[in-house]
């Protein structure tokens, strides 16, 4: 490790002398020789620089990176590496300790602080000067880049760094030398400026004689996608490397780092198939002992890279995650949910741990977290009323943080789960509020999935189904993928049935027959057929003939009836081909354990608009749930719960 001395920091003012100053370009450009990066001589750049005397400080380049221009120290107060440090640091009384020092570094919230703070140090090791490099791109650095540039690269302890980086490179440790390249990175700083030439050029002088652990590998590799992408040629060298090492040995952190490079990398992970089953195995292994940030990684890794096969590594992780869920950061819980959705996992007490965490976290949670927790458990069909409720007040609160496909994804599950929170009426008239004030930022699919959730929960969104029944809107429907599909018209059509049966006080446009389906699609609520073979079972003892009932029955109105029986009109059963004299339709609906939310018996959104509307169409519904059902084991049993079902009259009488 070496050391920084920033005693030896002297930056000349505009009226030193010429002769006094040395001006170094970091902005230089490199030159290639045989395809390896060589930084130019640093004699020569100085000597360069002092004759040009450019003024210019700094400036944007057309990659967006800062190219620097930095007076460096006087010729009397020349720059001062120190050697390793075991050769006396710990007795040198200028020295301070990394731990006090890092802790200090992390309290400080501007680059300002930052500067002062090692201003008033003498001297630090290498790690210490990459470590506060680092701090000041956390502090400095957003989406859009270096929030204060001239007040970071004109500073004189950065530019005294910078020098020191650049000149001493080979006396680094490794640490040092890829932190600090790592932070230079986020500082936008140019690519082919001679100090990025020059820890490019010692990093990969490392690389080639097999000086850089596994964690060192991960840094360098980040390093290099950053600069030049998955393309760069280093990086297959890199995994060249570690794929030699042995996983077994792999400390958590470097297996983490490991994953996140694959995933940057590779991707589907083909390429690397065995090392990734090695590491799958060895993680199964620490899996428990994973902090909740490894075990977010890794999860998500496993999601980018399909890693479909390491099903035992996902269930442990999955498990380990639950005690973790107070813990997780917002970016690291939606990977987690990621993971779960994704595998298709299902694990009870990890919805326990969110029907916790969220209603008291949801205050100080993004709007990509809490819509990430009701798309779980829309997809997981879980009804979690502490979850949903919580939700619901939350987005009335705040509903002007969410984006567009955020509200969506938070309204839709109320209307899929077939629930109303206690706030409802106030949470449907925010909605409202926001499709008039930002209709046209909504995308056609989005908007027509969330007014189609609201009709599930009979909330009618009369004031823009012109709009929606409107060919411009529905030529926009048809322009993006996937188009008018047979879902998507499955909506429509339930939306213009919903009006006409819901709301007959609506005068506007109507939808055309060529967007309407003949039958609806229904996943969440598909037929359980072993379900449905015993229930007829119990219809042929109780009425002699299997002509007196039909079953899977299409109807006018776009619904399939699961068994019908007709009668006439003095109430007996007619046979099921006959179209005359039905004086009375009778419905049942044999719903199995997919139309209800899981562990509940509440009805899907779905299946619960289906029974309203066929009650409306002149049907007599009977619900068969699968929970009325299950324990009647022989048809005679069958008989006569359904004789009390659809007889009730009757029932005592005799069949």
């Amino acid at each position: 490790m070496a050391l920084v001395s920033l005693k030896s920091i002297r930056v000349c003012s505009a009226g030193t002398p010429a002769s006094r100053q040395v001006l170094l370009a970091l902005s230089r450009s490199l030159r290639s020789v045989g395809g390896q990066r060589k930084p130019p001589n640093p004699s020569a750049v100085a000597m360069r620089e002092l004759c040009s005397r450019d003024k210019t400080r700094y400036m944007f380049c057309r990659q967006n990176h800062v190219q620097l221009r930095i007076q460096a120290l006087s010729v009397n107060d020349t720059v001062q590496l120190c050697g390793d440090t075991r050769s006396g640091p710990k007795a040198d009384s200028r020295w301070m300790d990394e731990q006090v020092f890092f802790r200090k570094l992390n309290s400080l919230s501007t680059s300002k602080e930052i500067f002062k703070f090692l201003s008033s140090l003498e001297v630090m090791s290498d790690i210490m000067a990459s470590g506060a490099l680092q701090r000041i791109s956390e502090v400095e650095v957003d989406a859009d880049g270096l929030k204060n540039p001239e007040e970071v690269l004109e500073n004189e302890v950065f530019k005294a760094l910078c020098f020191q980086f650049e000149f001493e490179a080979s006396k680094l440790s490794n640490a040092g030398l890829l932190n600090a390249l790592q932070a230079l990175i986020k500082l936008r700083i140019d690519p082919e400026s001679t100090l990025m030439a020059s820890l490019l050029s010692e990093s990969e002088e490392r690389l080639a004689t097999r000086q850089l652990a596994v964690e060192q590998l991960c840094s360098l590799a980040e390093s290099l996608l950053e600069l030049e992408g998955p393309s760069c040629a280093t990086l297959g060298q890199i995994m060249n490397h570690i794929q030699e090492e042995d996983t077994e040995n792999w400390t958590s952190r470097e297996m983490t780092m490991v994953y996140k490079m694959l995933q940057a990398t590779v991707r589907e992970g083909e390429q690397y198939h065995d090392l990734l089953n090695r590491m799958n195995s060895a993680t199964l292994a620490i899996a428990d002992q994973l902090s909740p940030n490894f075990t977010s990684i890794i999860l998500n890794s496993l999601v980018v890279l399909q890693q479909t096969q390491a099903v035992s590594l996902v269930i442990a992780l999955c498990k380990h995650s639950v005690k973790h869920v107070p813990y997780f950061t917002d970016d690291e819980l939606v990977n987690v949910l990621d993971a779960f959705l994704c595998f298709g996992h299902r694990e009870q007490s990890f919805t326990d741990a969110l029907e916790t965490h969220v209603p008291k976290s949801i205050s100080t949670m993004h709007p990509e977290t809490v819509s990430k927790v009701m798309q779980y458990c829309c997809q997981k069909t879980i009804l979690s009323k502490p979850i949903f409720d919580a939700v619901a007040e939350c987005f009335i609160s705040v509903a002007d943080r969410f984006t567009t496909s955020q509200i969506a994804e938070c309204i839709v599950p109320f209307g899929t789960l077939n629930y109303l929170p206690p706030s409802a009426s106030s949470l449907f008239r925010k909605l409202e509020t926001v499709l008039h004030t930002r209709f046209s930022q909504f995308q056609p699919h989005t908007l027509l999935n969330l007014l189609h959730s609201c009709v599930l929960i009979q909330r009618y969104p009369v004031n823009f189904l012109p709009k929606i029944f409107s060919p411009y809107f529905l030529q926009h429907l048809q322009a993006q993928p996937p188009g008018l599909d047979r879902f998507v018209a499955s909506q429509l059509t339930r939306l213009f049935l919903t009006v006409t049966l819901e709301c007959p006080f609506y005068e506007g446009p109507k939808l055309l027959p060529k967007y309407q389906v003949k039958a609806f699609l229904t996943p969440h609520c598909s037929l359980d057929f072993h379900l449905l073979k015993r229930v007829k079972a119990g219809l042929l003892y109780l009425l002699k003939k299997r002509i007196y009932f039909a079953s899977e029955v299409s109807t006018p109105y776009f619904y399939i009836v699961d068994i019908e029986i007709k009668l006439d009109e003095e109430g007996f059963v007619l046979p099921a081909a006959q179209c005359e004299e039905v004086h009375r339709r009778i419905a049942l609906c044999v719903d199995g354990r997919n139309r209800f939310c899981i562990n509940s018996h509440n009805l899907l959104g779905e299946e619960a608009i289906k029974q309203r509307h066929l009650q409306l169409l002149g049907y007599k519904v009977v619900q068969v749930p699968f929970f009325e059902i299950e324990s009647l084991n022989t048809s005679r049993k069958m008989a006569e719960y359904l004789h009390k079902k659809i007889f009730p009259r009757t029932y005592g009488l005799g069949c």
